[in-house]
């Protein structure tokens, strides 16, 4: 499903659909402190109903499926759904996922008691999604905001990664992250308040041909770029990446992690 938003890539269109092997095969980079931290939180706990909008490929709900709650996956995108039905039935886990938009969910009224939005945040329609995630949560639920970013300024391989990137999408609004807390619009105050935001590093460990995929699968490259583009983009990234980076190697990225409470 093609996506075009004025305030995203300049309005540049993107389909997460198109890299969902990509993304399937090379996002499922969280390292387990990650996962431990949401856990800590109260998020993700033996016993709970839990719901993962924009779950892509699933990658939450399968990696704390070991905590114990029982998990739904929703996505606007077709393909990645696809992608985390087989990844989760491959691993033995009855995860219910469902290609939906979060704008159009339609569970019951406090069908779960608690809500993550890892990685995909921005992409909403505050206005309609506020509400309507309040609804979906029972009384205290709590919506879990996630996301990991590198760190170009600061770490060399994902600084020249993100500058071929740049003269492949020069609209790719993706580049120059810095550590932030994530951004909660106004309207959220009528529905939650805030209980925990935090910022913490990570390293996270690549191979070249790892992290080649990484970069393949991002917004920037995969999921707007054409065929052509995306295999030349690829031969360029790989004889860089021969050229600065071992063979195995550490990114340095940031996690934030910020906590709401239905009011």
């Amino acid at each position: 499903m093609m996506i075009s938003n004025d305030n995203i890539d300049n309005g540049k269109p993107f389909d997460w659909g198109r890299a969902s092997s990509d993304y399937a095969k090379y996002r499922d980079i969280y390292p387990r402190e990650f996962y431990e931290k949401i856990h800590s939180l109260g998020i993700g706990i033996s016993g709970q109903k839990v719901l993962d909008i924009g779950t892509g490929t699933g990658v939450i709900p399968r990696n704390m499926y070991s905590f114990g709650a029982r998990f739904t996956g929703t996505d606007i995108s077709e393909n990645q759904i696809e992608q985390a039905k087989r990844l989760a039935e491959k691993e033995g886990m009855d995860i219910g996922f469902f290609c939906r938009s979060t704008e159009e969910l339609d569970f019951p009224e406090e069908s779960f008691d608690a809500i993550t939005a890892c990685q995909c945040f921005f992409y909403f329609d505050h206005d309609i999604a506020a509400p309507k995630l309040s609804g979906l949560l029972c009384k205290g639920g709590k919506l879990a905001v996630l996301y990991m970013g590198w760190l170009p300024y600061e770490d060399k391989v994902a600084g020249s990664s993100e500058e071929l990137i740049l003269r492949y999408n020069p609209k790719w609004t993706g580049k120059g992250d810095m550590r932030h807390e994530i951004f909660i619009p106004e309207v959220y105050g009528n529905y939650f308040k805030k209980l925990h935001s935090e910022i913490f590093d990570v390293k996270v460990h690549f191979t070249r041909e790892s992290w080649n995929g990484r970069i393949k699968a991002c917004r920037g490259i995969g999921a707007s770029l054409t065929g052509n583009e995306i295999a030349a983009f690829e031969r360029e990234h790989m004889a860089l990446l021969e050229k600065i980076a071992p063979r195995e190697f550490d990114v340095l990225h940031y996690c934030a992690v910020t906590v709401l409470e239905k009011v």
